[in-house]
C-alpha cells in the first residue's frame, strides 16, 4: 500500500481511453484528475498541485506540446509523460526538448504505463528525500558564478536563469571537472533513462550550456566520442557553502 496518494493530471480527449485510464490509475491508488482539452488542463494545473502530468499530444483547444511548455513555465520539476499515437522520431525529440520525462506510444499496455509511472515517482521521491533546500550550493566557474540552488548563472553580461535540468547538468559537470562525465551516468541521474532519444535531448542541453559560458574562452565542454563529456576550466572550480 502506498503511504502517499500521488495526484496525477491526465489530459486526454478520447472518452473511452480516458475512462479506462482513470479507473486503472485509481485502482493503483493514485488520485487521477481528468481534463479533456489543453485549456482545461492548463487551468486545472494552475489551481492544483500535481505529482505527475500525463498529456496526450493531439488535444483540442491547445495541443500537448504547447500545454507542456506552459506547464514548464509554471513548474520546472513536475514530471511530464506524453501519451500519443505519434511515433515519429521528430516528435519524440521535440517532446524531450520541451522537457518531458517519458514518452509512451499508443497502443500500450496498462502494465507498461504503471511501471513507467512508478519509476518516475520513485525517482522524484528519492530526489526530494535527499535534497537539502537550505544548503546553498554555489560554484566559481572562471568568470562565472553558478548558484545551483537558485538555478542562476551570473557572468560578465549579467544573470542567466537556468531550467532545472540545465542546473542539474551544469552541477554534474562542475563536480566532474577535468574528468570524463559518462553519458549514461548523467542521463540516468537527471533524466532517469539513457535511451537514444533522451541522449539527443541531453546534447541540446550541452549546446545551451556552451552558449551560456561562451564569454570565458578558458571554459570548454568537450565531447569524448562514445563515452561522455569533459568539462575543463583553466581556473579551478571551488564550491562555496
Amino acid at each position: 500500500m502506498k503511504k502517499y496518494k500521488a495526484k496525477i493530471l491526465l489530459v486526454e480527449d478520447d472518452p473511452n481511453l480516458s475512462l479506462v485510464l482513470v479507473d486503472y490509475l485509481e485502482m493503483l491508488t493514485y488520485e487521477a484528475v481528468l481534463c479533456k482539452d489543453g485549456e482545461h488542463g492548463l487551468n486545472t494545473f494552475k489551481s492544483t498541485k500535481f505529482d505527475l502530468c500525463i498529456l496526450d499530444i493531439m488535444l483540442p483547444r491547445k495541443d500537448g506540446f504547447t500545454l507542456a511548455q506552459e506547464i514548464r513555465r509554471i513548474n520546472q520539476d513536475v514530471p511530464i509523460v506524453f501519451l500519443t499515437a505519434k511515433s515519429l522520431k521528430e516528435d519524440r525529440i521535440k517532446g524531450f526538448k520541451i522537457g518531458c520525462d517519458d514518452y509512451i506510444t499508443k497502443p500500450f499496455s496498462t502494465e507498461e504505463l504503471s511501471l513507467r509511472i512508478d519509476a518516475i515517482l520513485k525517482r522524484c521521491l528519492i530526489k526530494n528525500r535527499y535534497s537539502e533546500p537550505d544548503q546553498k550550493e554555489t560554484f566559481k566557474i572562471g568568470k562565472y558564478n553558478f548558484d545551483y540552488s537558485n538555478m542562476e548563472l551570473i557572468g560578465p553580461s549579467g544573470k542567466q536563469n537556468l531550467t532545472r535540468k540545465e542546473a542539474d547538468l551544469l552541477r554534474m559537470l562542475c563536480l566532474h571537472q577535468n574528468t570524463i562525465l559518462k553519458r549514461e551516468v548523467a542521463l540516468r541521474a537527471i533524466w532517469g533513462d539513457d535511451d537514444y532519444f533522451v541522449g539527443r535531448s541531453m546534447d541540446v542541453f550541452i549546446t545551451k550550456l556552451r552558449k551560456y559560458l561562451k564569454e570565458d574562452p578558458n571554459i570548454s565542454i568537450t565531447n569524448v566520442h562514445g563515452t561522455g563529456f569533459k568539462f575543463e576550466v583553466t581556473q579551478d572550480i571551488t564550491e562555496e557553502n
